[in-house]
């Protein structure tokens, strides 16, 4: 899960990404890759984070490579000990998507700027005027019972210019919809208590909301006759995760109403 949020983060910000699921196989693509940086967990089988840093240090192709530690660690002294075995510093986990872009851009330094706009910095040229105002964009409500995949819709939508609300549950959603009145409603399909339909179905019901386009975003539905279920239903996409970023940015924009304003 950490792995899954901090590339998308870094997608969305620009960067691109390699990936390796323990310290051995770090070291084989960071010996071929030449990254510009290098972000290892400490707790990992087969080797662990020290020791491979230990021997990324000691490879004279990645000596100078600058290494970060993504940890959870929080007892006295871990702060020296990452220093001590060869890191240049550490982000601590959970990974926090609000500070983690500008985290990972101190490290790059300005060589290798991102593309997109950390939170809480100026706004970049190129997007629509509207992002400089309240509503931004578009505003997108996404209703998810899962806090990681609202991170993670959020941190893809927002340095693009969106406004992102969100819900845990299709109640909460119902009730955010009333009161923002968003341009795009994104939903779950499977969530406790009232699944995505039920909330669809619900704001439909609403003659105030029955005219925002729904879309379904689920990584649990695979299956072409539940998603043409869904579409006759009222839905105007299903997607399903996981999806690149910029594809997930074209396929929500096709939904949005263009504004007369």
């Amino acid at each position: 899960m950490n792995l899954q949020l901090m590339v998308y983060l870094l997608t969305a910000f620009g960067h691109e990404t390699l990936e390796a699921h323990d310290g051995m196989e770090g070291i084989e693509r960071a010996r071929r890759e030449k990254p510009d940086l290098i972000l290892l967990d400490i707790h990992m089988p087969r080797m662990d984070g020290y020791e491979a840093a230990r021997l990324l240090r000691e490879d004279s192709e990645c000596c100078r490579l600058p290494i970060v530690a993504v940890t959870a660690l929080a007892m006295v002294g871990d702060r020296e000990k990452i220093l001590a075995s060869g890191f240049s510093g550490y982000i601590a986990k959970p990974i926090d998507p609000e500070i983690f872009p500008a985290q990972i851009q101190g490290y790059l330094g300005a060589a290798h700027p991102a593309s997109a706009r950390p939170p809480g910095q100026s706004q970049p040229e190129g997007l629509p005027a509207r992002a400089l105002s309240r509503k931004k964009f578009a505003v997108v409500l996404f209703v998810d019972n899962t806090q990681t995949n609202i991170d993670l819709l959020r941190s893809t939508l927002e340095p693009s210019g969106y406004e992102v609300v969100a819900a845990l549950s299709a109640k909460e959603g119902l009730d955010l919809a009333q009161r923002t009145k968003p341009d795009l409603i994104v939903s779950d399909v499977h969530m406790p208590q009232q699944d995505g339909y039920e909330f669809m179905r619900m704001v439909q019901a609403d003659p105030k909301l029955s005219k925002i386009p729904f879309v379904f975003l689920s990584s649990s539905v695979w299956s072409t006759r539940e998603q043409e279920h869904a579409l006759t239903q009222g839905a105007r996409k299903f997607i399903s995760r996981p999806i690149e970023p910029q594809m997930l940015l074209e396929q929500l924009k096709d939904c949005i109403p263009k504004r007369t304003d």
